[in-house]
């Protein structure tokens, strides 16, 4: 074998490999999947948000041409428990049972009642309207605060409150105490609307049976594969090592596809109730309903300081919308953001309390963040609220409270320890980036001569915990799972190389960094890197992809296995060189002997040698594959300044985003491509919280923007040109350095974007518009601070 040039691969713009495929429309999506025999599936949904399910008839349906099968939730009870949630958060709970088809109640608009299964997709979905239902209407329960009063209706009568839990975290001194020695106090409520994910691939499931055995193949639109097998073994009760569970191509997810849904459960009981696969595809405006939404939360602020700005204590009063029933990890998604609102910041007294709150909508659960844009939102919304009522810049008042560089690893008043970080190295390159001061003595200027268009500018600095996460950390949140990840590495003897990581990715390019990091790990070349994923067959363990945790985690993993490799193959190229292993180097890919270095081996050679076994070292393995299992030993904390410009029309409540800047510092960068693409992604997620996108219910808890015509998803053209940039710090808990990247851009957007239309909008008198700032709330907001200013 020769050898092959090896350049170094970490730190490298590469295209991603992924992309030839998806491109040319090579892919294989769920919904492509096509089997012998295939049936399809179609739901019946609930048009109510809340009802008693008098009686359901499908035998009308099954007259309907093409129809084979029609089933009610009765009727597939026996086959099906209820579905899992895996994060009690406390020990006294409340959870629902939560059938995977409704028996008899639904709870929200959407709640699966009947399946029908045809011979075509169009056949199933036109038999649904014969389906005979009764309902029973019972009154909605949608204002949280509401539920929670004692004569409230019930979600879920049998449990007797709306109220699911109560979650505290009360750290450093006490807040009370500091409160009464604070100068200012400062107290906001700030809403988190309820958004509804649009990933570009709908979901979708195949289930394919081997009768003989009692054995299925699920094929799922999903982001976690091995969780899912475990959990649909527990829901419909096949065994788990008789489940497959395959994520094919997956076109993205932002933690919509974290989930373990009804419809995966009912087509595995239809495919062992019939013998027959079969296929579901969601419709966009079923997913609407059906899909979990993300955030969904009041949150009442109040930070206490000193006159001088100095932060002392932070209360945080939360109510979270749960939804109609708890998923997979609905109950935890608050209690992910409880330990960032103190954010970058230095406070003594920290009081957090969280009630999650049963509502008869859809329910809630991970999108993008999952609890940490909230807090960032909270904690960067009330600084600038606090600058304010100092009269400081609300970036000097930032510097004068956050944590310094050089006293990393800091503990901070939640008990998080940050590893890293430089905030003041982010935001002085982000201000001279986005020209801050001469921005500030324009806006001056404009609200001087008192111009009908206000210029405004916003700030977020923020940090995240993600890399989910150190398994015993988990464990004291009472979550259901481990944290850890696998990995194994495959030397052909060939000298190609298959990487197995159990992360399962769905646009993110693990491919291509996986690539990227065992190439240089190994000293192999990059294009002879295969990844293997997203298969519980193939990759049977893992615990799959979310919580910006894959790198971190995942990617540690595969460098982790690689240096085993090298390890056990330097064994091998010890005894094939006649040399002691400490006497040998290793560099891009081949094994020399110190002060020889005509005497080499390269890793490819030593592959062969091993798989031929001719002579090898006494009593090895014939192998130099290794597998490893990674633990985190913490979570990763990226963090980045974000400042943004906007120009807001005080008549027409217009808002237009004339700059955006952000700063970010992800540690070790693998890949500066793929980095931009998911800060590109991420800033457009948290701009349209901030502007556009709400799930908007009536008074009867009915979804009124169902559909994209009514819920504002933005286009290329409703987003600004970004200017991006990065500072490096190192993450010291992880090998590869590296940071989470994948939600940075959505958790600080939201604020800083926020934070600019009321700073261009205070000097009127306006201290708050409620998300999204759509241009009827800003001009509401707008007369309403005129109305207070003349009255």
């Amino acid at each position: 074998m020769t050898d092959q040039a090896v350049g170094r691969e970490v730190g490298r713009s590469r295209l991603r490999k992924e992309d030839a495929r998806l491109i040319t429309g090579q892919t294989n999506w769920t919904d492509n999947i096509t089997v012998t025999g295939l049936l399809h599936l179609a739901v019946l949904r609930s048009p109510m948000a809340h009802a008693r399910i008098e009686r359901v008839d499908v035998s009308p349906a099954l007259e309907r041409p093409g129809v084979v099968a029609a089933f009610s939730g009765r009727d597939l009870a026996d086959g099906l428990a209820s579905l899992p949630c895996g994060w009690p958060v406390t020990e006294d709970i409340v959870l629902p049972d939560h059938p995977p088809i409704a028996l008899d109640e639904v709870r929200h608009a959407g709640d699966p009642v009947a399946v029908v299964v045809a011979r075509d997709r169009y056949a199933a979905a036109d038999a649904l309207e014969a389906i005979e239902v009764d309902y029973e209407p019972l009154p909605p329960v949608l204002d949280l605060e509401a539920a929670l009063a004692d004569d409230a209706p019930l979600v879920h009568a049998d449990q007797g409150t709306n109220r699911c839990y109560v979650w505290p975290l009360k750290t450093g001194e006490d807040y009370a105490a500091v409160r009464e020695r604070a100068d200012v106090v400062v107290r906001r409520r700030f809403h988190q609307q309820r958004l509804i994910p649009n990933a570009m691939e709908p979901r979708a499931v195949v289930v394919t049976p081997l009768s003989a055995s009692g054995e299925y193949t699920v094929y799922s639109a999903t982001q976690i594969p091995h969780i899912l097998r475990i959990m649909l073994s527990a829901v419909t009760g096949v065994p788990e090592h008789k489940l497959r569970v395959v994520a094919p191509d997956v076109g993205g997810g932002f933690g919509s596809k974290l989930q373990v849904y009804g419809e995966e459960a009912i087509a595995v009981a239809v495919a062992r109730r019939l013998g027959r696969p079969v296929k579901w595809t969601e419709s966009r405006s079923e997913g609407y309903l059906a899909t979990h939404h993300g955030r969904g939360m009041i949150q009442d602020v109040e930070v206490a300081a000193t006159r001088d700005g100095r932060l002392l204590g932070l209360k945080v009063d939360l109510l979270a919308d749960m939804g109609a029933y708890l998923m997979l990890v609905t109950p935890g998604i608050p209690i992910l953001g409880a330990f960032m609102y103190p954010g970058i910041y230095k406070m003594d007294a920290y009081d957090f309390t969280c009630t999650g709150v049963f509502t008869t909508r859809t329910p809630t659960d991970a999108y993008r963040g999952a609890g940490r844009p909230e807090a960032t939102f909270a904690i960067e919304r009330i600084m600038d609220e606090l600058a304010a009522e100092l009269g400081l810049d609300p970036v000097e008042l930032r510097r004068r409270n956050w944590i310094g560089h050089e006293e990393f690893p800091y503990t901070t008043v939640a008990g998080l320890t940050y590893d890293s970080g430089d905030y003041a190295a982010a935001t002085d390159k982000a201000l001279a980036l986005f020209g801050y001061d001469d921005l500030r003595a324009e806006q001056r200027k404009r609200n001087e001569r008192g111009d009908r268009v206000r210029l405004g500018i916003g700030v977020s600095t923020f940090t995240e915990m993600c890399g989910l996460a150190p398994s015993r950390v988990l464990r004291d949140l009472r979550y259901a799972a481990g944290g850890w990840e696998a990995a194994s590495i495959r030397m052909l003897p060939t000298g190609k190389v298959e990487v197995v990581t159990g992360t399962s990715p769905h646009g993110q390019g693990h491919v291509t960094c996986w690539s990227q990091i065992a190439s240089d790990v190994l000293g192999v070349p990059f294009d002879d890197v295969e990844v293997v994923h997203g298969d519980t067959l193939t990759a049977p363990q893992g615990m799959d992809t979310y919580g910006s945790r894959s790198l971190v985690v995942g990617g540690a993993a595969v460098h982790r296995a690689a240096e085993k490799v090298v390890e056990k193959a330097r064994r091998v190229a010890a005894h094939l060189l006649e040399a002691s292993e400490d006497d040998l180097d290793f560099a891009h890919g081949v094994f020399s002997v110190k002060g020889s270095p005509e005497a080499r081996k390269t890793i490819q050679e030593v592959a062969f040698e091993t798989f031929l076994s001719h002579d090898v070292p006494e009593g090895m393995e014939p192998t130099i594959n290794a597998e490893y299992l990674l633990d985190p030993e913490n979570f990763s904390y990226p963090h980045g300044t974000h400042l943004c410009a906007v120009e807001v029309d005080t008549e027409t409540g217009f808002t237009r985003i004339r700059s955006y800047v952000c700063v970010d510092d992800v540690g070790r960068v693998i890949n500066p491509l793929i980095v931009e693409g998911q800060v590109h992604g991420g800033l457009a997620q948290g701009i349209a919280q901030a502007l556009y996108e709400e799930a908007v219910y009536d008074d009867e808890g009915n979804l009124v923007s169902g559909s994209m015509a009514d819920y504002l998803v933005p286009a290329a053209p409703d987003l600004p040109d970004f200017v991006t940039d990065r500072t490096e710090t190192p993450a010291v808990s992880n090998p590869l350095g590296a940071k989470g990247v994948g939600e940075a851009g959505t958790i600080a957007s939201t604020p800083a974007v926020v934070n600019a239309v009321v700073d261009a909008l205070r000097p009127l008198g306006v201290r708050d518009v409620r998300m999204p700032c759509t241009p009827e709330r800003v001009w509401e907001a707008v007369r309403s601070a005129r109305k207070e200013t003349s009255a």
